[in-house]
């Protein structure tokens, strides 16, 4: 056996570290075992496995997790980096502490598919994120290991005070906490509300800082520029003492070797303490270091090369519909800035961000700041586009109603990912922004079919802007080739007529208009034509529209990808009532649930408005009218 020489990483002194000479305490192998001599992860069903493990195992068995994950994820698209990165310090994890028991909180969740492997899911990985297989986050449903639910930034500190209060209330006082914040996530405010809260609390419960510089994008602002500093010169993070909480490190989160004794360490202090720890997000896969924006989370590719194998169809996205078009009103519009809250790329607004650096802001994780630094904007006579996950806009709620909406500021909210995004699952659906919008004063509500449709509202947005509008626009490719024509001005609260149509009536809003023109192809063939209406806008309705489809058809079915509860189909039940139509109403949408992961054609079949469920309804609807 080879025994390293080691600085030990601390003094008693819990705040200074010193460079003291001192052999590691953990025995390493002579060689790394050739992988034809059998696997240890193999081996592992459970952390109580992992402690069986001599610490000589410990580097073997991080290669072979490490490969396992690349196997599995270049095949079977999810979050990479982030998990390649931790890889180090999640065998450390569950070798040190006593988890289940001991409980670990992981922030953002996509770091955990180590964690999931370890923990008796080795044997599902290959179901990951898909219809019915493990979730890409650590879901409390899904296993004991997994202590709380995190899809979203930021939660982890949070949660782990709450967990570590009610151990001292029950006086379980050797029970662990452990909050691991990572890929980002220290970025966002409610980091440092818990942080706050901590400091002058005597909980047991330890703080792990993975510092990679990166979230999706790489991270900007003055604390990434802070954590830089710490790391490239080796000094200690004073910040987090000034919130009453001992800090450690900076320590190689990629080295077992300096990690282990480094938590060590932390198992022997009671109360609130931090550790700091650099890794590199990617870690072991040259191209994922490389690139570790695309390979944050790149769908399938080369296992070898790192070359994306991802469909080149000539559709295009959504997303970059918007970025093109955004980036080329910018062109000819000087007021127009653009903000989004760490998915510059995500968004395609990087694309205005290369040729209007100046215009162009990435503010981290940190969506409640997102929307009232445009409202700020707004004041002073800018026209801000701010471009924001519908799943994020949640967290950003008061922020809209408050502070733009309440002030009547004209910012052009950008909503990507509405509707159900796949195979990121209940965290990151975007069905509830169409209920929550509609309920606020001086909020227009747009939603568009079609490429060409965003490409026109986008430009429509910047004309003699007097208040908020929103532009909600699903993740997945636009239907149309063509999308990029001249412009044309789409005026407020008109919708248009598709298909003319006999008997029955379909109004749809925004993308899920797409699986009802394929559902009228379906049923022409039974001599079956309905008519379809894209209403285009939730807020103002179209009651011009609307009268028309209400006074002519006896039979109106509404088609939306968000949820039934106060959505667009509860809109017209209202329209109706208050004009006393008496036509027979058929909502499809999502009923009051969570939805699952899985392909969005899988859940819009789950949810009821896939093509064949459309289909169906406009069947049985037009045989009932024939009677």
């Amino acid at each position: 056996m080879i025994f390293l020489q080691l600085p030990e990483l601390f003094q008693d002194n819990l705040s200074i570290l010193s460079i003291i000479k001192q052999p590691f305490l953990l025995p390493l192998p002579e060689k790394i075992m050739p992988p034809n001599s059998g696997t240890l992860l193999t081996t592992i069903d459970s952390p109580a496995d992992l402690r069986k493990l001599t610490p000589s195992d410990l580097l073997r068995l991080a290669d072979e997790l490490r490969t396992f994950i690349l196997d599995v994820v270049s095949t079977n698209p999810g979050h990479l980096g982030a998990s390649l990165g931790v890889v180090e310090l999640t065998i450390a994890l569950h070798y040190l502490f006593n988890t289940p028991d001991d409980l670990l909180v992981w922030d953002v969740g996509h770091q955990a598919y180590g964690h999931k492997i370890l923990t008796g899911r080795r044997n599902l990985f290959d179901s990951l994120r898909k219809w019915g297989g493990i979730s890409g986050f650590p879901v409390r449903s899904e296993s004991e290991y997994d202590s709380f639910g995190t899809g979203h930034a930021s939660t982890a500190l949070s949660a782990a005070i709450g967990m570590a209060t009610a151990a001292q209330i029950q006086k379980q006082y050797q029970r662990q906490h452990i909050a691991v914040i990572g890929d980002g996530a220290l970025t966002g405010g409610m980091f440092f509300e818990a942080l706050n809260h901590a400091g002058n609390s005597r909980l047991n419960l330890l703080i792990i800082i993975n510092d990679n510089g990166i979230s999706i994008d790489k991270s900007t602002g003055m604390l990434k520029d802070y954590l830089q500093h710490i790391r490239d010169n080796n000094l200690h993070a004073s910040l987090f003492e000034a919130f009453g909480v001992p800090a450690f490190g900076p320590v190689n989160g990629n080295n077992l070797e300096q990690l282990i004794p480094a938590l060590q360490h932390m198992q022997q202090i009671h109360g609130v303490r931090l550790l700091h720890i650099a890794t590199t997000k990617g870690k072991g896969f040259e191209m994922a270091e490389k690139e570790q924006v695309r390979f944050h989370a790149p769908g399938t590719f080369n296992r070898k090369t790192g070359e994306s194998m991802q469909d080149k169809s000539q559709h295009q996205l959504f997303q970059h519909v918007f970025g093109i078009t955004l980036t080329q009103l910018a062109a000819i519009n000087p007021k127009i800035v653009g903000i989004t809250p760490a998915m510059s790329t995500g968004s395609s607004l990087d694309l205005m961000m290369k040729q209007f650096p100046y215009r162009t802001f990435d503010v981290d994780i940190a969506e409640q700041h997102a929307l009232t630094f445009a409202a700020g904007l707004a004041t002073q006579g800018l026209l801000p586009y701010c471009v924001i996950y519908s799943t994020f806009l949640q967290r950003a709620y008061d922020q809209l109603i408050h502070d733009i909406a309440l002030q009547q500021l004209p910012v052009v909210l950008c909503i990507d990912r509405a509707g159900l995004v796949g195979e990121d699952g209940a965290t990151h659906h975007g069905i509830f922004d169409l209920p929550f919008l509609r309920t606020i004063p001086n909020m227009i509500v747009a939603a568009p079919m079609t490429g060409n449709e965003l490409r026109n509202m986008l430009y429509s947005a910047q004309i003699d802007r007097k208040g908020p509008i929103a532009i909600r626009y699903p993740r997945g490719k636009a239907p149309d080739y063509d999308w990029e024509k001249p412009f044309e001005t789409i005026a407020s609260g008109k919708g248009r007529c598709i298909t003319t149509g006999d008997n029955i009536a379909v109004v749809s809003i925004g993308a899920a208009g797409n699986n009802v023109q394929k559902a009228i192809q379906i049923v022409s063939d039974e001599q079956i034509f309905p008519a379809h209406y894209d209403l285009r806008f939730l807020k103002p309705l179209d009651e011009e529209l609307l009268h028309d489809v209400f006074s002519r058809f006896a039979t109106v079915i509404t088609v939306e990808d968000g949820l039934l509860n106060g959505g667009m189909g509860s809109a017209l039940i209202e329209f109706a009532h208050e004009h006393n139509y008496t036509s027979r109403i058929i909502r499809l949408g999502i009923d009051d649930q969570f939805v699952p992961h899985g392909k969005p054609e899988q859940l819009y079949e789950y949810c009821g408005f896939d093509p064949l469920h459309i289909a169906y309804h406009l069947r049985s609807s037009w045989l009932q009218s024939e009677q």
